[in-house]
């Protein structure tokens, strides 16, 4: 999906179209601009007025911002100023400070992604769900997926998911799942790049090694130093070599990623192996001084994961933290417990226990919440039935007044 999160908050905001706008920092909260509304004119009755009608001026701009965070997406307007997703807000602030602020909104994220792909598995239903704006899609015994080259059927479903979302998409389409991610981001927004094996040479080989999808800034710097820049010189570099800088199989993957190889298939089920919540604090806070408010968060924290159990089907049998401190140095601590759980409470007081293992002298720059281990619901009552022989809850070993916040 083109700018997915961005391209929604539009439908919503259309009055922000062409405008740079970013997305990023804190969740949306109802009535956020409201006081601002009614100091602008209180004669108006702005909680029933369309959110259309909000004037320019209403809306916070970058340069207000302060805080550590990150922008999760921002329109294309935004992006010709050097602004990219995990950009920090601040830095974001200095290349465009009249660029629009807006928060985050999942749960309407969610929404629009459950209708786009509702729309793509009615037209082709071997469907690989990798996450909430994008997937990959197997044509090949879909009717008509080979007329011209799979462009008819890209343009169906391009057709079909503006009808139903007013939302674009880009596609790519390519004998495997790697050239098909390069070719989805050749014609973005709104395009169709259709890419046969005949192609690679002229249209993956001038691109920069990093439009290959697996390999990252450190890779890049790595291949920088060996000279090669572009995916042509990678494709060129005797594979002898990349093995000795990259170890076997990664060495070997990267000669066949270059040209243009790949035998991963489109996976239409999978299982998460964990759900994870955490948060980066607008400050480094201190369990002496902040105690109250990290205690809070930690709780919120707890609730959502098992919110997102409960949503997703889920128990989890590990729990497990995650700290960052003031020197970003990042610790991990994890338990398994007797039985698998969802319940809210039991996960506080689990992974309460977890944070005795870690230091809390330090002041904390993030914190996070993990389960893992997952298994089914039908899974965890068949678990749950052989050591309890009962459905009993398990004994939690940590008291009120033990809690370190």
């Amino acid at each position: 999906m083109d700018a997915f999160y961005a391209s929604v908050e539009l439908l919503r905001y259309p009055q922000l179209k062409g405008l740079p706008v970013v997305i990023g920092g804190s969740r949306r909260k109802e009535d956020m601009y409201y006081e601002r509304l009614m100091a602008l004119d209180p004669s108006r009755d702005w909680r029933s007025a369309p959110l259309s009608e909000i004037p320019l001026e209403i809306f916070p701009r970058l340069c207000t911002y302060a805080g550590r965070g990150v922008i999760t997406t921002a329109t294309y307007a935004a992006r010709q100023y050097g602004i990219g997703s995990a950009m920090g807000l601040m830095k974001a602030s200095q290349l465009c400070p009249d660029a629009i602020l807006l928060p985050v909104d999942f749960e309407q994220y969610r929404k629009y992604s459950r209708l786009f792909k509702d729309v793509i598995t009615e037209i082709a239903p071997v469907m690989e769900d990798r996450g909430v704006d994008e997937v990959y899609i197997d044509f090949t015994n879909t009717p008509g997926g080979q007329r011209e080259g799979g462009r008819v059927l890209a343009r169906l479903i391009q057709k079909c998911i503006f009808e139903a979302t007013n939302l674009t998409c880009s596609i790519g389409v390519a004998p495997n799942k790697l050239l098909a991610k390069m070719a989805s981001e050749i014609n973005k927004p709104n395009g169709i790049c259709v890419l046969f094996e005949k192609d690679i040479k002229t249209q993956i080989w001038p691109l920069p090694c990093r439009k290959i999808n697996g390999i990252g800034p450190k890779t890049d710097a790595r291949l920088k130093a060996l000279g090669i820049n572009f995916i042509g010189e990678l494709a060129n570099f005797e594979p002898d070599e990349l093995i000795r800088h990259f170890g076997q199989n990664y060495g070997r993957w990267l000669h066949r990623a270059a040209h243009g190889q790949d035998d991963a298939e489109v996976v239409t089920h999978s299982e998460p192996v964990s759900l994870s919540r955490e948060t980066t604090f607008d400050r480094d806070l201190s369990v002496k001084s902040d105690k109250e408010r990290l205690g809070a968060v930690f709780t919120r924290l707890c609730e959502q994961v098992a919110s997102d159990l409960k949503r997703k089907g889920y128990l989890g049998k590990t729990v497990g933290i995650k700290l960052k401190y003031d020197n970003f140095k990042t610790v991990t601590r994890d338990q398994t417990i007797d039985l698998p759980t969802d319940d809210p409470k039991q996960i506080r007081q689990f992974a309460g226990q977890l944070l005795k293992r870690v230091d809390l002298s330090k002041r904390i720059r993030l914190l996070g919440v993990r389960m893992g281990s997952l298994m089914s619901l039908e899974e965890a009552h068949r678990l749950n039935s052989q050591a309890t022989g009962k459905e009993g809850q398990q004994s939690v070993q940590l008291g009120v007044n033990e809690e370190l916040f």
